[in-house]
């Protein structure tokens, strides 16, 4: 019980510290999505260790860690909890209508299309976008374009397909491909029926993995490409998606920074989406991020549709700038700064040496 106890503590604060260090290799950054597993299992060990193990030296300096980096852990995932005080939405007589957004990685090998498309029909989004979204599901999707005519598409088999279908017409649409040709990123603008302009953008950059790439060099320097894109706009804009890190981590504060939104998931619930099947590794991985002027209404996860993500719907209002959150935002300080340009260049250089090349079709 002794080795076994103390062999779990020490393995727990070497995970627990890993994320500190600044390397890019899957080892130090998938750690970091680990935090609230970790939390639950220091917890246990702690416990355990009080009541069984004899109280010497080792057992003082090993548990003080530990209780250290629970707190600490505490501290960070406190935020993302229904106990955190969040801005208490008001709609105003100058907002806009209201508008609803779903977003899913389908799992480019799930093949259980109805059941995604009555989820499209139960929730009626106004915007619904999908990622892993290959030709198979490209075809299947057309039943669902008649409601949805309005569409942008970017067909891949290497499971970085994304396709965005609106019933409010696009204004403007681009996809993007800030680091590499084959991970697409979708840039889409548009009016709410009243009048107000707003933009959506849609991410999923690759994962950083003992079975993807070995760096977040692409993930970091693709999300921070969109953040820089974001912050020119000048519009009140979304973004959604299979972001593969979580909200705490240390991109998605410079990617939050970077680009001067707001953190939806703060005082709303984790709100794990990932692995559907596999209850106790789930992780929030499809996150959301906002402008001041874009008021949240409401987030949650959906049902299972077959996926290994569970889908995320957003209802959000606009309002006018006299409304906005604006001491929700935080901006770069310098040194952040030099460092998402450091970020940008290495996710530029980075070459996969794990997808292989694949035709594109690009429908716009």
């Amino acid at each position: 019980m002794e080795l076994l106890l103390n062999t779990l503590s020490v393995l727990l604060i070497l995970l627990s510290i890993l994320p500190f260090a600044k390397n890019q290799h899957w080892v130090f950054r998938v750690p970091e999505f680990m935090k609230i597993q970790l939390l639950i299992l220091q917890i246990t060990v702690l416990i355990l260790s009080i009541l069984f193990l004899e109280k010497g030296a080792w057992f003082w300096v090993i548990n003080a860690i530990q209780l250290s980096l629970i707190i600490y852990h505490l501290y960070i995932l406190i935020r993302y909890t229904k106990f955190y005080k969040k801005k208490e939405v008001r709609k105003k007589s100058n907002a806009s209508q209201t508008v609803k957004v779903l977003s899913v990685n389908v799992h480019q090998f799930n093949r259980d299309f109805k059941k995604f498309h009555d989820l499209v029909t139960k929730y009626s989004p106004d915007i619904f976008i999908t990622m892993e979204s290959n030709s198979g599901w490209e075809k299947a999707n057309r039943n669902l374009e008649g409601d949805y005519p309005h569409s942008l598409k970017m067909t891949l088999e290497n499971t970085y397909g994304m396709h965005l279908y609106s019933r409010i017409p696009i204004e403007k649409g681009e996809i993007h491909f800030f680091v590499a040709d084959d991970i697409p990123s979708i840039e889409a603008h548009f009016k709410t029926p009243d009048g107000h302009a707003f933009a959506v953008f849609a991410v999923h950059p690759p994962p950083p993995s003992p079975t993807e790439e070995k760096t977040s060099k692409e993930r970091d320097g693709d999300l921070l490409c969109v953040a820089k894109k974001i912050r020119k706009i000048h519009i009140p804009s979304l973004v959604i998606g299979d972001f593969n890190t979580v909200a705490w981590s240390v991109t998605s504060i410079l990617f939050r920074k970077t680009s001067e939104l707001i953190d939806a998931r703060v005082g709303r619930g984790i709100l794990a989406t990932f692995h559907a099947k596999y209850w106790f590794f789930r992780v929030p991985l499809d996150l959301l991020f906002h402008s001041p002027e874009i008021f949240v209404e409401k987030l949650k996860t959906l049902e299972h549709i077959g996926s290994d993500h569970f889908p995320i719907l957003c209802v959000f209002h606009i309002n006018l700038k006299d409304d906005k959150q604006e001491d929700e935002v935080k901006t770069l300080e310098p040194e952040e700064a030099e460092e998402v340009e450091e970020l940008i260049e290495e996710g530029l250089k980075e070459e996969s040496d794990n997808r292989e090349p694949v035709a594109q079709k690009k429908l716009l």
